[in-house]
């Protein structure tokens, strides 16, 4: 390599000297051999350092001992949780956490970590870490933007028996009564119809409301809905529908596009499979009102794991939202909600590989230090209401904490209530070394 070099430079600085001549012909055939000396020499050279640095790059990262991969791994950890609390506390830290991801999955892959071309012990030493990087990554797909296993077309194929709008309240004349804040008395009176021709335990479950935290997907400063429960059948295996109409706010447009179903199935040993779909209503010039899949009209979808931990999400309305009449489906539908069980996402999402969350044990805790927070994980866990474990919604989590909704009938200040939910952020996301979060921990494989 130092030889062709050299070629180059003496080729190229100090070419052999020619017999002058006054002729143009006579020395235009000297400078092309030169030149083409020049190209050829310089060909094996760069191809030679191409080969060499080649071979060098699948090599260096992975050729690590057992104490150099657990330095690799402890740093991409604290990268990981880094970003993702930064993640958590502004979406303006995502780009960065997505990097993050793609590097550590790119060694992964690179180096072959975990599979059973490589040492098998760093799998062994490691299999929660590969796990959650595998999920994580899998999610950043753009077509796997709900967060499951299969690409959001497959989910959706599959689950369309399940999620589909019931026909009649799909009826033009119900449809244009939900578009409109002041048309909704309409809307319940047809309602109220329907109910009238069914048995007690078919009847529908309605009542409007103001979200405190959320809005809705196409519009997130719009709070008001229509939850409307369908019941189902267990015996013909057919879901309970939990179906939400955004509603616009008084006095404004038909301007709110979307509606939402969460079906809830039966599973077995006492669990719920939840399965989940947004609809976009379009306004057409006419008058008609069509609805049709978020996705399948191009507006991509949100993952639906961020939020849902729990399946369906219990009912919280703005006080004074809801009318006293309507007082008491708030809640029969959060009875409702507490009778399904844990909840499963069927074969597309296990939340046990996303670890443990929200006010679980972390390593070091005194006795006086759990019980802060022990009345988290006391719901909140893999057979109760689903871990609250990254990605999660911060809007939802603080609200739910700073509101005064959780811990459920815990009597504490708003200065407390702040208190608790930093300390349950801090605890989860932690990178200390001597006293490592839950999430860092778990990663580490301290929690086995």
């Amino acid at each position: 390599m130092k030889a062709i070099n050299q070629q180059i430079a003496d080729l190229r600085f100090f070419p052999p000297k020619e017999k002058q001549s006054t002729k143009q012909h006579e020395t235009t055939p000297t400078r092309v051999r030169v030149i083409s000396w020049i190209v050829f020499a310089f060909g094996i050279a760069l191809a030679l350092i191409i080969c060499f640095a080649a071979s060098m790059a699948s090599a260096a990262p992975c050729r690590l001992t057992n104490a150099q991969q657990e330095i690799w791994v402890a740093r991409s950890i604290n990268d990981l949780v880094r970003t993702a609390r930064a993640t958590y506390q502004s979406e303006d830290s995502r780009k960065r956490y997505e990097r993050v991801i793609d590097g550590i999955t790119r060694t992964i892959k690179l180096c072959e970590l975990g599979t059973v071309t490589s040492d098998r012990t760093f799998a062994n030493r490691y299999p929660e870490f590969l796990e959650y990087v595998r999920l994580l990554s899998m999610s950043l797909q753009a077509d796997r933007e709900l967060g499951f296993e299969v690409s959001d077309g497959t989910y959706f194929t599959e689950t369309s028996q399940y999620t589909t709008i019931p026909d009649f309240l799909l009826a033009p004349g119900f449809l244009r009564s939900v578009s409109r804040f002041e048309s909704l008395p309409k809307a319940k009176a047809l309602l109220r119809e329907i109910n009238a021709g069914r048995a007690e335990s078919d009847r529908l479950i309605f009542f409007s409301y103001k979200s405190r935290h959320l809005g809705t997907p196409d519009n997130p400063n719009s709070f008001r809905r229509l939850l409307i429960v369908v019941p189902g059948n267990k015996a013909q295996h057919v879901p309970e529908k939990w179906v939400q109409f955004g509603i616009p706010d008084p006095r404004s447009p038909a301007s709110v596009r979307n509606t939402s179903v969460v079906a809830v199935l039966p599973g077995p040993d006492r669990t719920t499979n939840v399965y989940f779909k947004d609809y976009y209503r379009t306004y057409r010039r006419n008058g008609s009102i069509m609805i049709k899949g978020r996705w399948e009209l191009g507006e991509g979808d949100d993952s639906c794991v961020e939020c849902h931990k729990s399946g369906v999400l219990p009912i919280f309305p703005v006080k004074g939202s809801v009318s006293p009449d309507e007082q008491p489906m708030v809640e029969a539908v959060n009875q409702r909600f507490v009778s399904y069980g844990p909840a499963r996402f069927g074969k597309y999402l296990d939340l046990n590989k996303f670890g443990p969350g929200l006010g679980s044990a972390r390593p070091g805790d005194s006795g006086g230090h759990k019980l802060k927070t022990a009345p988290c994980i006391s719901c909140h866990h893999a057979k109760g209401l689903g871990a609250l474990n990254w990605p999660m919604d911060s809007t939802l989590i603080s609200s739910f904490v700073e509101g005064g909704r959780m811990p459920l009938g815990a009597e504490l200040r708003p200065p407390e209530r702040t208190q608790l939910y930093r300390q349950l952020i801090d605890d989860y996301f932690a990178i200390d070394d001597a006293r490592p979060g839950i999430l860092k921990a778990w990663l580490l494989g301290r929690l086995r």
